[in-house]
């Protein structure tokens, strides 16, 4: 089980996976270098992963290799989402009603 003291932001995070593909997505999504950028991203991984099949994965992947500014710019509806990422998941992102913030 994943504890506050494994994530630099403090966050919670949900059990460790086991399949080696989903853990590698799982430490990339709460390992972004901002505190807003692990909660968004992680917290997304976290609430939808266990959802996804093989595209859904090949999207989250990719969506890992962009940057922070520009996912979150998407997923907060500052600036237009490109057509490879609109779609059911962005909208999802978009709700922003995953993201757990602890007080």
């Amino acid at each position: 089980m994943w504890t506050s003291a494994d994530c630099p932001t403090g966050a919670l995070m949900t059990s460790q996976p086991a399949d080696p593909r989903l853990r590698r997505m799982q430490f990339r999504a709460w390992h972004r270098g901002t505190r807003e950028a692990d909660y968004m991203i992680g917290g997304f991984f976290d609430r939808y992963h266990t959802e996804w099949d093989e595209a859904e994965m090949v999207w989250f992947e990719a969506l890992l290799d962009e940057d922070d500014v520009d996912v979150m710019a998407w997923a907060l509806g500052t600036q237009e989402v490109p057509e490879r990422y609109a779609g059911a998941l962005m909208t999802a992102m978009q709700k922003l009603d995953y993201v757990e913030i602890r007080r």
